[in-house]
């Protein structure tokens, strides 16, 4: 039986921290049969006038190694750190909430590994009424994770622990609430071992919907979910029929269907992040494949037509993008985990129709490095966080003001 192994900072089968090494592979070259035309990205620059880190992650009992995005409103943000805080969970710290202002305050709301809590949050946060609920990969009765929610003030509780007979095993990804339930995916776990989705109320009453089977049918679903008209879709890491990922669709009842099986070459291949809609179109990542193996931009819609919109190439222009997507007003903002001018990762723009302009390069001085979540927007400012990096190691809080042609 496959563990999760999330005390290694990893999931295994070349997901999380293993998308720095590109998971491997060789490609066709960009002029071959077949193969996408390459949109050029302008020069990355290191030092954005419009760009700023807000926050280093630093000493005990603070946390470290922030993997989740951010949500927030009204000029406070929150969210989760991998490891950090007050509780050793064997060979590391164990994750926290925090909270912080647009200006930098930061707040740990909560530290996770007293007892029957869970650890390592890998995942963000999401607001229903006045409540924060989220995921953690280990800890909980069984160790195999949990579901908790937290109120703004820090107070905690346990609503779910995964692990008992075919239950899910290993929840990375955030919640989505729906109509008042909440729903997700764990990993592993479920009737095969593949993962699972599922729901779980407000209080505490969780349901598998569907289990994976690992084979067409997709494995390892690490990827949040999404809605789009009373349905929900998603991704798989890996599986399918070439074993390179897939994007699926389940009604809120557990009917599933695989919309598109990824065959790496010019496609892509292994979709760590969610999707994103615009206007009834899907956009999504994959960390590998593409004309240089460095991970893909695609479009999807509803009823399963795939299109690669980007390769990413390396060197200044990305490589492996490994979070979700983001619309704001019609452009898509993502990042990827390594290239750009310094190596540590970009923050670009893309359109609808494929052109990409890198925004940022990660990685000079004390900038941090390794960005691995998605960013949220608010205040004419798209607000994110990186793995590692900042001043001193554990990562950060940042922000990048948007800046659109019309307003320069």
């Amino acid at each position: 039986m496959r563990s999760s192994g999330f005390g290694g900072y990893m999931l295994g089968s070349c997901v999380v921290g293993a998308v720095l090494a590109a998971c491997g592979g060789s490609q066709p070259p960009i002029d071959a049969p077949g193969a996408m035309p390459q949109t050029s990205a302008l020069v990355a620059r290191t030092n954005s006038a419009n760009y700023k880190v807000v926050y280093s992650f630093g000493a005990l009992p603070d946390g470290d190694y922030p993997h989740s995005g951010l949500i927030g409103t009204g000029g406070t943000f929150y969210g989760t750190t991998f490891a950090g805080g007050a509780y050793n969970c064997g060979s590391s710290t164990c994750g926290t909430v925090f909270s912080i202002t647009a200006g930098g305050a930061e707040n740990v709301l909560h530290s996770f590994g007293n007892g029957t809590d869970g650890s390592f949050p890998f995942a963000g946060l999401t607001g229903v009424g006045n409540t924060l609920y989220g995921t953690t990969g280990n800890g909980g009765v069984y160790n195999a994770g949990t579901v908790f929610s937290i109120t703004t003030g820090g107070t905690e509780k346990v609503l779910h622990s995964f692990g008992s007979g075919t239950d899910g095993n290993g929840p990375v990804a955030s919640l989505i609430e729906v109509d008042g339930e909440l729903y997700g995916t764990t990993a592993y776990g479920g009737a095969y071992n593949a993962g699972a989705v599922f729901s779980i109320t407000t209080d505490g009453v969780e349901k598998v919907l569907y289990s994976f089977a690992g084979g067409t049918d997709g494995d390892i679903p690490q990827g949040g979910l999404i809605d789009v008209a009373g349905k929900l879709y998603g991704t798989t890491f890996i599986g399918g029929a070439h074993n390179h990922g897939t994007v699926f669709t389940i009604t809120t009842g557990g009917t599933e269907k695989v919309l598109h099986r990824f065959r790496k070459g010019p496609d892509g291949s292994q979709p760590e992040a969610g999707l994103t809609d615009v206007r009834g179109t899907l956009y999504g990542t994959t960390v590998a494949g593409g004309t240089k193996n460095g991970g893909t931009l695609f479009s999807i819609t509803t009823g399963g037509a795939e299109r690669v919109l980007h390769s990413f190439i390396g060197g200044a222009d990305g490589h492996s993008p490994a979070a979700r997507l983001i619309n704001v007003k019609g452009t898509l903002y993502g990042t990827t985990v390594s290239g750009g001018t310094e190596n540590g990762g970009t923050l670009f723009s893309i359109t609808t129709g494929g052109i990409e302009n890198v925004l940022h390069s990660f990685g000079q001085g004390t900038d941090g490095v390794q960005p691995l979540a998605g960013m949220t927007y608010e205040g004419g400012s798209l607000v994110g966080t990186t793995y590692v990096g900042g001043a001193y190691g554990y990562g950060t809080v940042y922000s990048l003001t948007i800046v659109r042609s019309r307003d320069r």
